[in-house]
């Protein structure tokens, strides 16, 4: 029975994640929490995301953004390395509510800019053009992301607003964010074997989420075929927000 919630819950998230960018963790880390306890949840995700991605990689292989990956995997090679040999020493709670807090700003950030050219453009005025991130940026964005990722098992859609502010969307940042998180699991489960932070129970478990993101890929493939761009983007932006609200009120309720 505990398998079969795993199983059903991992097909949820990952057709959601598909249509808002990111989010398989947010619903899979409190199942996790309490089939193996929090020690677990790292290693664990770290399995099933690595296959869930894996499979959007060979789905969307010509849509990977080669450029930008150049300026990433440097930087998340370091930082995963250096946050699974944290992970073997102590474990930073406080790290989730820095990320909670940061996601639920960015969300903010994007809305009010949103209005603001909303009222500039009512009033007749040129619409600005939008800051663009510089691909060179994903790379110390990607050193720290991986500390987070490794220390907490998952830093959410953090890395989403750089993704849109870059110019991918909807296929071409599935593609390239799937296999960025491929390279950053591969990474983390080997420092993770290193460093003795995982067991063949973690093995199992991520297994299941693995194999029950198949079909969740699948139909979140053809429901994305429908989405506009623009849909898309706010589809993300709402899933940054609420991934912010989730956690930090996951933490609240832990302290309290």
């Amino acid at each position: 029975m505990v398998l079969s919630l795993l199983a059903i819950a991992s097909f949820g998230s990952w057709f959601l994640s598909m249509l808002a960018g990111a989010g398989s963790p947010l619903i899979l880390i409190p199942l996790v929490t309490w089939l193996c306890g929090s020690a677990a949840v790292a290693p664990v995700l770290t399995i099933g995301m690595l296959l869930g991605n894996g499979q959007r990689v060979v789905m969307f292989w010509p849509r990977i953004d080669w450029q930008l990956t150049r300026w990433y995997l440097p930087g998340a090679l370091s930082g995963a390395v250096l946050g699974a040999y944290l992970l073997s020493l102590i474990k930073l709670d406080w790290l989730q509510w820095v990320i909670a807090i940061a996601l639920i700003a960015m969300a903010i950030r994007h809305w009010w800019v949103d209005r603001a050219e909303a009222r500039a453009m009512g009033n007749g005025e040129e619409k600005t053009t939008p800051w663009q991130c510089p691909s060179w940026a994903f790379l110390p964005c990607a050193f720290f992301n991986a500390i987070g990722s490794a220390l907490i098992g998952s830093t959410g859609p953090i890395l989403n607003p750089l993704y849109l502010n870059y110019g991918l969307v909807k296929e071409d940042m599935i593609a390239t964010k799937a296999f960025h998180n491929s390279s950053l699991h591969i990474i983390k489960l080997a420092a993770y074997l290193y460093f003795g932070s995982i067991n063949q129970e973690h093995v199992g478990y991520g297994l299941v989420i693995g194999a029950a993101a198949i079909p969740g890929n699948w139909l979140g493939q053809e429901v994305l075929k429908r989405m506009s761009p623009d849909q898309f983007k706010q589809a993300a932006f709402a899933f940054v927000a609420f991934s912010g609200v989730v956690m930090l009120w996951r933490q609240t309720a832990l302290v309290m």
